[in-house]
């Protein structure tokens, strides 16, 4: 018998909390893309007066987290919708979704054009004055001001919400602080490789900069993107919180066994939960259904995130039912 608990709003207090965090969650976003803005046309203006191919590359960079910062925004909007017809299970993963296409663009704006520009001033090479390369300097100089700023926004709002691990439960902090951080390792670089092109005269400090960014860019574009993707087809809850769920469903008296167990993470601070248990012998029909809504009321009570909680009750042998194809995943699941 399967039984589902419909879908009910998350605790006020839980609500309001998550609509805190959104909100600052909002402003850190906001703050980094101001940042971005500006620092991506300083840095363009200063690439194309000093020809210089690792500002270029720090200007796709800047314009690459500028996008990725407005489909941040687009998630915290649209990812706290209600459940309805269509989608009801809500719409938390919409939060992932944006996540991996800001993965995307780090990847394609910022990567693919550093190694681009690159490769061009290994082939090609770049002649730089000297007030071309004070000029870039005082750029990337600032922008190294304005990323560490917004960096110390994220790491602080990271801190308030749990630290590195809890607090980057939420994809959008989580890619601005990977964006920022990267962003600070890579104006790093940009000047490096600019001061030994100068001292130099030799490019190729340059263009070794600027692959080098155009490596961090992939690396970091990578990461987030294996994360959201996780979390888009179905990811589990952590093997703590999952055993804890099973350890709160073998406590219940009218439980003999509990044969298998399924999570999955449906948006920030949601989780479906679905469980094949054993009851004990001897009760009727009426005493199941009364069993099964108190289970339910009891598991919801326990672990707030779990809005969506599904019962199979089966009086199979604990055997056979741990050699199903629901509780050895060969057809996906319960």
């Amino acid at each position: 018998m399967n039984t589902p608990r419909p879908a009910s709003p998350p605790a006020p207090a839980q609500e309001a909390e998550g609509h805190k965090a959104d909100r600052r969650t909002r402003v850190t976003v906001l703050v980094a893309l101001a940042a971005n803005l500006v620092i991506a046309v300083a840095k363009a203006v200063g690439g194309l007066v000093a020809h210089s191919p690792a500002l270029l590359s720090e200007a796709a960079h800047s314009v690459a987290d500028s996008l990725n910062e407005v489909f941040l925004l687009a998630a915290l909007r649209r990812s706290r919708r209600p459940a309805d017809r269509r989608h009801p299970f809500g719409y938390g993963k919409e939060r992932f979704f944006w996540s991996l296409l800001a993965a995307v663009g780090i990847f394609v704006m910022g990567g693919c054009f550093s190694f681009f520009q690159g490769f061009e001033a290994l082939r090609n090479g770049a002649e730089e004055e000297l007030s071309g390369y004070v000029a870039g300097l005082v750029v990337l100089g600032v922008a190294f001001v304005a990323e560490g700023a917004s960096l110390a926004r994220a790491l602080h709002q990271t801190r308030r919400q749990g630290g590195m691990g809890d607090g980057l439960r939420d994809p959008a902090l989580r890619t601005v602080v990977a964006e920022d951080g990267t962003a600070v390792l890579g104006v790093s670089l940009a000047m490096a490789g600019m001061a030994l092109h100068m001292v130099t005269g030799q490019v190729v400090w340059e263009a070794s900069a600027s692959l080098a960014i155009g490596a961090l860019l992939v690396y970091v574009a990578y990461r987030l993107g294996r994360e959201a993707r996780d979390q888009l087809i179905g990811e589990a809850v952590d093997a703590e919180t999952s055993d804890r769920i099973r350890a709160v469903l073998q406590e219940q008296p009218e439980i003999d066994s509990v044969e298998a167990l399924f999570t999955m993470k449906t948006g920030l601070e949601s989780v479906l939960v679905a469980a094949r248990v054993d009851l004990v012998p001897g009760l009727d029909s009426e005493r199941v259904e009364e069993v099964a809504v108190r289970i339910k009321r009891h598991v919801a009570d326990t672990f707030s995130e779990a809005d969506q909680i599904f019962l199979d009750i089966t009086d199979r042998p604990a055997r056979e039912a741990r050699e199903s194809p629901a509780a050895t995943g060969e057809r996906g699941g319960a």
